[in-house]
């Protein structure tokens, strides 16, 4: 009998360019396999849940995909190679940090005679110049793939597809799975064809549980791997605990959990022996630093310590 996950895989069909992107990721992970680097696929944004086939409505959550691109930009610092998968028009490395009006206001317009330029105003160029610097040195190591997503159905095959791909790294492999992925979906089975037409009344919409792709990821697809999982509450009471079940039930590394108000000032760590925080102070804050800096440096510590345990 064909479980939940496998369920799910059968009765939904992959993205449109579900193959081109699987075989990117194949590319990608070989050629860095025969290199020898640590690879890192992070997860990040959140997923929607489509009403309808051709979809108009959908069930969203308010992911911005903050944790995920600020951590991928760590990782490459740490020597990492990244694949970064996000949620379509979610932020992305380097450039989450001028979203909006910002770079527009760092830029100066110069239309004297026929020719055009446009230049960095004086009094931004500290500011550009070092993200700027990163991002140019990533992207001619080579050493980050973008792959995007929008629905939860794009995120199962693309996840799988990339655990094909990165389990030959063994225990080099590190998932860091901070995406927010939808609880519950409409099955694609029930799903009119059209967009819902609001004369026909209110709709009767059966939301499904999603399954659980931390079971098959950690057992069947990458099991030498190091995962990492999180889990946002809102209940202070019940985060460590939810956490602790997390790891019992799927019998991975590392759950790293947070309070919806706090998420950006405070973490815990919770592994199958002990848990501790990681923590910004308020003046830490104000300095520019980010939480993601020494969630990223304390996930390395650990993943470096497996890696030696599993050469044993």
């Amino acid at each position: 009998m064909a479980s939940h996950w496998e369920d799910f895989y059968a009765t939904h069909l992959p993205p449109p360019d579900f193959e081109d992107n699987r075989s990117i990721l194949k590319e990608f992970c070989e050629r860095h396999k025969k290199i020898g680097q640590r690879i890192v696929l992070i997860t990040s944004g959140g997923t929607t849940v489509p009403l309808e086939h051709n979809t108009v409505r959908f069930v969203d959550n308010f992911s911005a995909g903050t944790r995920g691109a600020a951590s991928a930009e760590y990782f490459l610092e740490h020597g990492y190679t990244v694949i970064f998968m996000h949620r379509l028009k979610s932020l992305e490395p380097f450039t989450r940090h001028f979203n909006g009006q910002k770079l527009m206001d760092m830029l100066e317009l110069d239309e004297r005679g026929p020719n055009t330029s446009i230049t960095v105003k004086p009094d931004s160029v500290d500011v550009l110049a070092p993200v700027l610097a990163r991002y140019k040195h990533a992207q001619e190591c080579g050493r980050i793939l973008y792959i995007n997503f929008t629905t939860i159905s794009d995120y199962f095959w693309l996840l799988r597809a990339a655990c094909e791909c990165l389990a030959t790294f063994e225990s080099s492999a590190l998932l860091y799975l901070a995406a927010a992925v939808s609880d519950f979906y409409v099955p694609s089975n029930e799903m009119p064809t059209h967009k819902i037409q609001s004369g026909s009344g209110v709709p009767n919409i059966q939301l499904q549980l999603v399954p659980k792709l931390l079971a098959p990821l950690v057992s069947l697809w990458v099991p030498q791997a190091f995962v990492v999982s999180f889990k946002l509450e809102t209940d202070e009471h019940i985060l460590i605990p939810k956490a602790r079940s997390a790891l019992n039930n799927y019998k991975h590394k590392l759950v790293i959990g947070n309070i919806l108000q706090t998420r950006s000032s405070r973490v815990v760590f919770v592994t199958p022996d002990n848990n501790y925080e990681v923590v910004l102070t308020r003046e830490q804050q104000l300095n520019g630093m980010e939480i993601e800096d020494g969630i990223v440096s304390n996930v390395i510590i650990s993943h470096t310590e497996f890696m030696k345990n599993s050469k044993y």
